[in-house]
This record gives structure tokens, sequence and C-alpha cells, in this order.
């Protein structure tokens, strides 16, 4: 059995209106019949189209893959199933929608996309970058399949599931005082500097908050900026200094702006996570794309 401009027809009608109810009255057709063309659509693909959030149906990523092409070729079957393989046992390519918090969207994720790519040149990837609640927002929304955060997660709607170890730095221009001192920082030192910290809702906000203010007991002074890059930037010029990812400031101790301090404080690092709505189920691609880092700690 082949698919069939009927099976195409429902399917695009379920993925406009978001249920087998609304796209029978539309097609016009009973609901236990769409629902069963649909599964029969499934069947024969090998794979989920929707994800299935109560009575909602959305789309996900292959189902996302299939809806252009259904759309504008119902009337050329023979041209989907060639072009997706159908014959030959090969799966659809996914359309991934993946949420990050800043850290993880600038500095780690393009290379796991890039990755991911080399092996599945037909998977599309859009990458959404967003502070960790903004994200959270959005993978609740299901406006993305799945979000990786820096900081902690307590919605209660979401899977959350630890994804890697981040160890922190606390960094410096070169010329500050502190960085030319040869001596261990102090606690006392530490905390009458200037702290350059990200916005509230940011997970390295957050993280830095949980790691280093129970030892710093509070900033004698602080400056908030609302990126990443603004506050490497900042430190090496000398405004003050930070405590961010290892990834982040790599390119900067490269250059020889930044600088990583030598300081009483114990080994800093926050958990990663990764989380998408509990009704979820993640493509291969998606699994792949995120698969939890274990050896490759950010250190």
């Amino acid at each position: 059995m082949k698919i069939t401009l009927r099976q195409l027809q429902i399917f695009v009608a379920i993925a406009e209106h978001g249920s087998t109810t609304a796209a029978a009255e539309q097609i016009p057709l009973s609901q236990s019949a769409t629902s069963a063309a649909l599964a029969e659509l499934e069947l024969l693909l090998g794979t989920s189209l929707f994800d299935r959030i109560g009575k909602r149906l959305s789309l996900n990523e292959t189902g996302r893959s299939l809806l252009e092409a259904a759309r504008g070729t119902l009337n050329g079957v023979e041209e989907i199933e060639r072009n997706f393989g159908m014959g030959e046992g090969r799966s659809l390519p996914a359309w991934i929608r993946l949420g990050a918090s800043t850290t993880l969207g600038n500095y780690v994720m393009p290379e796991r996309i890039a990755k991911l790519l080399r092996t599945e040149p037909l998977t599309q990837v859009q990458m959404r970058i967003g502070n960790t609640q903004e994200i959270i927002n959005a993978v609740q929304r299901l406006d993305v399949d799945a979000g990786v955060i820096e900081g902690p997660c307590h919605a209660d709607d979401l899977d959350v599931q630890p994804w890697g170890i981040d160890a922190l730095v606390v960094v410096a221009s070169p010329e500050h005082k502190l960085a030319r001192d040869s001596q261990r920082c102090s606690i006392e030192a530490l905390r009458s500097q200037r702290w350059l910290v990200r916005e509230a809702g940011s997970g390295t906000r957050e993280s830095v908050d949980n790691v280093l203010l129970p030892h710093l007991g509070g900033f004698s002074s602080s400056m908030q900026l609302g990126s990443t890059e603004a506050i490497k930037q900042a430190v090496g010029a000398g405004l003050g200094i930070a405590c961010l990812s290892s990834c982040s400031v790599q390119d900067l101790l490269a250059l020889g702006r930044l600088t990583v301090l030598t300081t009483e404080l114990p080994p800093l690092e926050r958990m990663l996570y990764c989380i998408a709505h509990r009704s979820k189920r993640f493509s291969a691609s998606l699994t792949r794309l995120l698969e939890p880092m274990t050896s490759e700690s950010m250190r």
C-alpha cells in the first residue's frame, strides 16, 4: 500500500486545525475515519507525525518536514514517495526546532548541529536562543521540540533530565590588580570587586548566585549586563570581574584579553539540563543531536 491523496489531505487538515475532530468537519469525514487515515499514514511512513498533548495534535519535527511537500504536491504522490525513499526503507528527514539558553546556543550547539548535518544533510534545524526562562516557556508552549538550558527548571509539566557538567571560571583583564597579584585571590578580595552579572532569568545568573554567593556572602558592587558577550568585553576592558562558563571565554583567553584568576574558591561547576514536554516523543535525529554530554563536559 502506498500513500494516497486522501491520506495527505487528511494529514494537512489535521495539521491546520489541531485535531481529528476539527479536520473531519472540514473534509468532511467522520472523526473515526479521519483518525484511521492518520494512523494508516503514520504506519506507512514508519513514524509519528504529531505530538499528542491531551486532545491536541501538534506537528512534530518529522511532520513539519512533510507538511510543505504535502500541501504542494497533493497531486504528486509519486514524487513524495521518491523524495522520501518510501520504497527503500529509509526514514523521513527531520525538521528540528531547538531551544537553547544563551551560552549553550552560542558556544556548544553550533558544533553539535554541524556534526549532525554531516551525517544527515537533509535534516533541518532551527535554533531559538534565549535565557533559561525564555527557553522553558518556549518548550511549554511547544514552540520548540526540546531545549537545553544552563539553570534549573522547576516547571511541573516538563521532563527535565541532567545533560552535562559545565565548569565555571572567574575571569578578569590581565591588567586587573587581582590578575597581577601572584598570590591566590582571597574571598575578601573577590567580595570587594565589581562583579559583572547577567539579568534575572538567565541560567548563568542563577548558577553564579547558587555556586558563588554562598562563598562570598554577597557582592560589594555589581553591574548587570544583558549577554555573556557584553560581560566578556566589559571584563576585558577592565570594568570588573565575572564568573562565566569556561567554554564561553576560550576565545578571549586565547587572545590574551582575559585571564582566569587563581582563587581560594573551590572548583565551581553547574549542571546543564535537557527539557521537553512530558508527552514529547524524540525522533532519532533529535535524540542524536541531544545526546548527553558525558566525557565532553565543558571544562
